[in-house]
C-alpha cells in the first residue's frame, strides 16, 4: 500500500513498516526458502510501486505474477489477515492495476526484441557458452561490422557475418589479428543452437524501447511490465543474460537522474540465482558494475531468491532494503547460510535474530530497511500485507485479451526485417558473383580470341608451309627439268661427239684405206716384180691387204 508518501510493506505488531521511496533505488531483496510467502511480497511491493507512479517490471517465473491486471478477490484467509492487521481502516480495498505482459517468445505476452548489436559480444558470448577465445574472434566480428557500418540486428546478420570475414579472413588478419575457421565454425554452431532455442525470435526488431516502460497510467499509476519467463526459465543462461542486459540497457539508456523522490522505476528479478551461478569474472564484474552505478540514473532493482548467498558479496553489499522470509536449518550447511543470513542485519534488542529467522511462519519476514536519511534501520519481525490485486495465475482467454487490446500491440507484434548486414552482404555477394561472371565472360571471350588468333596463325602457317612445300615442289620438278634438259642435251653432245669421232674416224679410214691400198698395190707390184707370175700377184695383193688391214685397225684404235 502507498500511505503517507511512504510504501507499506508490514506491520510489526501495531506498528507499520514502510519503506521510503526516497530510498527505493538504493535497491533491495526478497528472500525466503520456497513456499515462504516471497511471490507475495513481490507483489505487495509491486502494487505499493505502481500506486507511487513509479513504474515496474517484474519477472514472473512461475506465471502466478499475472494477476495483477485484475481485481483482487476476497476469500476467508484475506479477510482474517486484514482485519487482523486492521487494514481496513487504513485504506486497504482491492484493485487491478495497468499491466502490459511481454514474452520472450511471444506467445504469452508482447513480443520482447533487442539486436544483436545491443546485446553485445559479452553477453552474448554469455548466452551461446564461448569460451575466451571464441569470446575475442566475436568481439572482432562486432568491431569489423561497426567499423564497416554493417548493423547486427538479428541471428542471420551475425551469421552473413561471421562467414564473410570467415571467406576474408586474410583481408582482415593485419588490422584485427588472425581469425581461426575453427573458432568461426564454433560460433556458428553456437548460433544455430541459440536459433533453436527461441533466439531468432528474440533479436530483431522493432526493438524494445525503455521509454515504452517509463510511463503512467491515466490515473497516475505506474505501469507494470510483466515478462512471462517459464519457458525462459527453462534456458537459465539466457534467462541470466536476459536480466543483465536489461539493466545493461537501462544504465547505458536513462539520463543522470541523482537523488529523486522516487524511482523512475523498478524492477524485481526473480529466481536471481541463475544471474550469479557459474558466472564468469567479467559477468560478475559487469554486474556489480551495474548495481552500483544504476541507482544514479534512478533505477531500483530488487533480486528475488531463496538465500542471500546466492548473491556475490559485491552485490549483496548494495542492497539497502531487505526482506527476509524465513530459511530451514535442518543441515548443519542451512545453520550456517541461516546464520550468515541473521548477521546481516542490525541487530534488534528485542529478539534474537537468527531463532526468530528460522522460526518465522508463512507471510512473515524479517525486514530491514533503509530510513530517510539512508541509516539501516534495526531488524523487525513484520507480518506482510496482502496483495490488493488477483492472487494466482490468469486465464488464457483473458491474458490474450489483454495483450491484444494494449496499446503497444500493434507496435511490437509483427517483427520487421529492415536492411542490414545479411541484406547488404546479399547484395555484396551477387554484386560480387556478377563481377566473377562478368569476368569469367571477359575472360573466355579473350581466351576464345586467343584461340582464334592460334587457330589462323595455324592455319596461316599451314598455308605457308604449304606454299613452301608446293615451292620446292616446283623447284624440285624445275631442278629435275633442267638437269634432264641438261643430261639429254650432254647425252645428244656425247652422241653428236661420238658421230663426229665416227665421222673422223670414216674419213680417216678412207683416207687410210686409199692409202694402204694404194700401199699395197705398190708393195704388191713389187713383189710381183719379184716373184713374178701368179704366185707374185698372189703374194703382193695379200701383203697389201694386211697391210691395209694393220693401218686401219691402228688408227681406229686411236
Amino acid at each position: 500500500m502507498y500511505q503517507d508518501s511512504k510504501i507499506l510493506v508490514g506491520k510489526a505488531g501495531d506498528e507499520n513498516v514502510y519503506i521510503y521511496p526516497k530510498m527505493a533505488n538504493r535497491h533491495g531483496m526478497i528472500a525466503g526458502a520456497t513456499g515462504t510467502g516471497k511471490t507475495i511480497t513481490l507483489k505487495v511491493l509491486a502494487e505499493s510501486f505502481s500506486d507511487c507512479g513509479v513504474p515496474v517490471f517484474l519477472a514472473d517465473v512461475k506465471g502466478d505474477l499475472a494477476g495483477m491486471c485484475r481485481t483482487g478477490v476476497q476469500n476467508e484467509n484475506l479477510q482474517k489477515r486484514i482485519d487482523g492487521m486492521g487494514l481496513a481502516a487504513e485504506g486497504f480495498d482491492f484493485r487491478a492495476y495497468p499491466t502490459n505482459f511481454w514474452d520472450v517468445y511471444g506467445e504469452k505476452g508482447l513480443p520482447l526484441r533487442t539486436t544483436i548489436s545491443e546485446m553485445g559480444p559479452l553477453l552474448l558470448s554469455k548466452i551461446m557458452d564461448l569460451n575466451d577465445t571464441q569470446t575475442d574472434v566475436l568481439t572482432v566480428i562486432f568491431k569489423i561490422a561497426d567499423d564497416e557500418g554493417l548493423l547486427l540486428i538479428d541471428t542471420k546478420d551475425l551469421k552473413a557475418m561471421l562467414q564473410y570475414v570467415g571467406e576474408n579472413a586474410k583481408d582482415y588478419e593485419l588490422k584485427y589479428g588472425s581469425v581461426a575457421r575453427q573458432s568461426l565454425s564454433a560460433i556458428v554452431r553456437a548460433v544455430v543452437a541459440l536459433e533453436a532455442e527461441g533466439g531468432d525470435q528474440f533479436f530483431g526488431e522493432p526493438a524494445l524501447n525503455i521509454s515504452d516502460w517509463l510511463c503512467t497510467d491515466c490515473n497516475g499509476k505506474g505501469t507494470i511490465q510483466v515478462l512471462d519467463c517459464q519457458k525462459l526459465i527453462q534456458n537459465p543462461t539466457m534467462y541470466a543474460t536476459f536480466l543483465l542486459w536489461m539493466m545493461s540497457e537501462l544504465f547505458e539508456t536513462l539520463p543522470e537522474a541523482g537523488d529523486r523522490d522516487k524511482p523512475k522505476m523498478v524492477f524485481f528479478f526473480d529466481e536471481a540465482h541463475m544471474l550469479f551461478n557459474s558466472a564468469s569474472k567479467a559477468l560478475l564484474t559487469k554486474v556489480e558494475q551495474v548495481v552500483k552505478l544504476i541507482r544514479s540514473k534512478g533505477v531500483g532493482i530488487y533480486f528475488i531468491t531463496q538465500n542471500p548467498k546466492d548473491i556475490p558479496d559485491g552485490v549483496l553489499g548494495q542492497l539497502g532494503n531487505k526482506v527476509q522470509h524465513a530459511l530451514h536449518a535442518y543441515t548443519p550447511t542451512e545453520q550456517k547460510a541461516a546464520k550468515a543470513a541473521a548477521q546481516s542485519f542490525r541487530e534488534n534488542p528485542d529478539f534474537d535474530t537468527y531463532d526468530t529467522l528460522i522460526e518465522l511462519g508463512i507471510g512473515e519476514a524479517l525486514v530491514s530497511v533503509l530510513d530517510e536519511k539512508g541509516v539501516p534501520t534495526m531488524v523487525q519481525r513484520c507480518k506482510i500485507l496482502p496483495p490488493q490485486s488477483q492472487m494466482g495465475a490468469l486465464d488464457d482467454a483473458i491474458r490474450d485479451d489483454e495483450i491484444k487490446n494494449n496499446l503497444l500491440f500493434t507496435k511490437y507484434d509483427q517483427m520487421a526485417d529492415r536492411d542490414s548486414a545479411y541484406e547488404f552482404l546479399q547484395r555484396k555477394s551477387l554484386s560480387d558473383e556478377e563481377a566473377e561472371k562478368k569476368a569469367a565472360e571477359e575472360a573466355a571471350a579473350e581466351k576464345q580470341k586467343q584461340r582464334e588468333a592460334a587457330a589462323a596463325e595455324k592455319e596461316q602457317q599451314k598455308a605457308e608451309l604449304a606454299a613452301e612445300k608446293q615451292r620446292q615442289r616446283e623447284e624440285a620438278a624445275a631442278e629435275k627439268a633442267r638437269l634432264k634438259e641438261e643430261a639429254a642435251a650432254e647425252k645428244a653432245a656425247e652422241k653428236a661427239a661420238a658421230a663426229k669421232q665416227r665421222q673422223v674416224k670414216s674419213a680417216v679410214g678412207r683416207v687410210a684405206g686409199t692409202a694402204a691400198g694404194t700401199l699395197g698395190r705398190e708393195v704388191g707390184n713389187e713383189l710381183g716384180k719379184q716373184f713374178g707370175g701368179t704366185f707374185g700377184k698372189r703374194l703382193g695383193g695379200n701383203v697389201g691387204a694386211s697391210l691395209g688391214r694393220g693401218i686401219l685397225s691402228t688408227l681406229f684404235k686411236l
